[in-house]
């Protein structure tokens, strides 16, 4: 068994199938809800480029650094994407990431229960010592998010990588280690048993 074995992940807000060639049109249907391609400071694909970037994904996970899934509400519509990234097994350390919602889909509990199923089966099951997460320093709802989660700033890699439309990203770097898991983990469980549909 290899340590990034395709695997369903599933709570009461939502579910992680291994991504396939047959989420495509639920993806495209997913990825226009709010025209997410639109958003500069990161990386969403267009509806008419989801084959290849299913198929990108899916040629990483064969490469071993990638595991990606679909993203399901719990009624079994696809609201998008998300991945274990950067994958590096000999140093046990996995970054959540490439990961969007469709925008009918934002600001409820399906990025929180999502965030703590994959955390979860990085610590428990993968026995991770870190989890990483990265995003633009222009993305405020994805670093928002992040902080929420309980992940601590490591830095920010500055002129990290030259966007597609040749701007310069500087990159925020968080993560959560292994040691703050159990808190981390009771954070986001007390968050889903709130008596409201939260998230932002």
């Amino acid at each position: 068994m290899t340590w990034l074995e395709p695997i369903t992940l599933e709570g009461r807000y939502g579910r992680l199938d291994p991504l396939s060639h047959e989420h495509h049109d639920g993806l495209v249907e997913a990825v226009k809800d709010g025209q997410l391609w639109k958003l500069w400071y990161t990386f969403i694909p267009k509806a008419d480029a989801m084959t290849s970037e299913i198929s990108r994904r899916l040629d990483l996970q064969a490469a071993g650094s990638m595991l990606p899934f679909t993203v399901r509400e719990p009624d079994g519509t696809i609201a998008g994407m998300t991945t274990y990234m950067n994958c590096d097994e000999a140093n046990r350390r996995v970054e959540i990431g490439s990961t969007w919602y469709r925008q009918s889909s934002q600001r409820s509990p399906l990025n929180t229960q999502c965030k703590l199923l994959l955390l979860r089966h990085a610590f428990e099951r993968l026995d991770c010592i870190a989890v990483e997460f990265r995003t633009h320093w222009f993305n405020q709802a994805s670093r928002k998010g992040i902080e929420r989660l309980g992940a601590k700033l490591d830095g920010v890699l500055r002129s990290h990588q030259i966007a597609p439309n040749g701007t310069l990203r500087d990159t925020c770097v968080y993560s959560i280690v292994a040691s703050e898991w159990p808190t981390v983990k009771a954070h986001l469980t007390f968050q889903l048993e709130r008596p409201r549909a939260s998230e932002g």
